[in-house]
């Protein structure tokens, strides 16, 4: 049939036909004119622990950078080369994990070159490791690890599907062991997976528990970001948020936590119950939310830990009439807690709020730690302060 069919087509068809395949899309593909984007490398790590950053931008007439390693506002401008490649060189800077992000032309933009991302609520932003001693804490090691999991569980207080991320230790699949639990809870602007992912948090619990210095545990990370009820009035940057409002949405993560997520561990995961295997830490919003769950439910909780939040001194009256019988309860409280942590970094702008919290506890006889570091209100600082809590707890 074949050679039938060949008498009678032309011979320039012919010659069409059997083209072989990859000639055929060769011929049909334009050429791509090669860019200085095809070999770019961004971010790269200098032998002398500086940092460049590069992105590709021809058209852009302004590029800025905005990382976590930064204290105060500002920005670091980035140079244009003839090619159109923007760079510019921080440092140097401590071994360590850090976040950053592009503004091109005032839009904020991420680093196509990184495909290390950490997730927000409506934000994402590039993350590095800029490894050292002073991060090994927090890196990949070759130890046993543990397992990240996502849960999906139906929130009572919603009424719908909602997600956290659980941390089980080494050897939990296979073993029969329960173990107490530890409810970490992120900051504003984040959710569920932020601990997992620039927190760290599994590969500093496996590096602790390599060295035999925490006991297992399982690590509870929850979603603090609810949406704001349709109720209560949007909130206004610039302004001191109304203590009411706050607590309303405190209480609202409470009741989610209390209500929805401890039941469905305690259902499903091999945990030991009751106080005396519950923990509980949160920074910055998630620091409000520990403070009000544990002044709420005090019987719940032995191990506390508040980093990077506080009280407004502004709404002390506030917060003292609302917790009444928690504060006014020093004795029990001292027997029921065995750990209430707080920390702050010294230049922090909860550093004022983190010491008025301090007070009001040491004001009614309520024991408690207060540890203020260098640095700011940053993944810097929260990961070191996990670092040093696990260990502590369940002991």
């Amino acid at each position: 049939m074949m050679t039938q069919f060949r008498r009678f087509l032309p011979a320039a068809a012919l010659s069409v036909l059997l083209l072989a395949p990859s000639e055929s899309r060769a011929q049909a593909t334009p050429q791509r004119t090669p860019t200085p984007n095809d070999t770019l490398i961004s971010p790269e790590v200098l032998s002398d622990r500086r940092v460049t950053f590069r992105i590709y931008a021809p058209k852009a007439t302004d590029v800025t950078l905005r990382g976590d390693w930064m204290e105060g506002p500002g920005v670091v401008k980035l140079e244009k080369d003839e090619k159109g490649v923007w760079a510019a060189t921080v440092g140097p800077l401590t071994p360590d994990f850090y976040s950053y992000a592009f503004a091109v032309d005032g839009v904020r933009t991420l680093d196509p070159k990184n495909a290390m991302i950490k997730q927000g609520v409506a934000s994402l932003d590039n993350m590095f490791l800029l490894p050292g001693a002073e991060v090994a804490f927090a890196e990949n090691r070759p130890v046993p690890h543990g397992e990240i999991r996502q849960v999906w569980y139906q929130s009572s207080t919603l009424g719908q599907q909602r997600r956290m991320h659980v941390y089980t230790p080494p050897g939990y699949d296979a073993g029969r062991d329960r173990y107490p639990v530890f409810y970490l809870l992120h900051g504003g602007g984040d959710e569920d997976s932020g601990w997992g992912t620039i927190g760290r948090a599994g590969f500093i619990l496996d590096n602790l528990l390599a060295e035999k210095k925490a006991r297992p545990m399982i690590v509870v990370m929850p979603n603090g970001s609810l949406p704001r009820p349709a109720n209560l009035p949007p909130a206004t940057p610039g302004v001191p948020p109304d203590p009411a409002v706050t607590a309303a949405l405190q209480d609202r993560f409470t009741n989610e936590l209390m209500k929805d997520i401890v039941p469905v561990v305690e259902k499903n995961f091999r945990v030991l119950t009751g106080r005396e295997n519950r923990a509980i830490a949160g920074l910055s919003m998630g620091g409000g939310q520990t403070t009000r769950v544990v002044t709420s439910h005090p019987d719940q909780f032995a191990y506390v830990a508040v980093w990077s939040a506080g009280v407004n001194p502004q709404v002390n009256a506030d917060f003292e009439q609302r917790n009444a019988a928690f504060l006014a309860s020093a004795d029990k409280l001292n027997k029921q807690i065995k750990l209430f942590s707080i920390s702050v970094g010294d230049k922090d702008f909860a550093l004022a709020g983190s010491k008025n919290l301090a007070e009001l506890l040491k004001k009614r006889g309520i024991e408690h730690q207060v540890h203020v570091s260098g640095g700011g209100h940053t993944w810097i600082n929260w990961r070191r302060y996990l670092s040093e809590f696990a260990p502590l707890l369940f002991r």
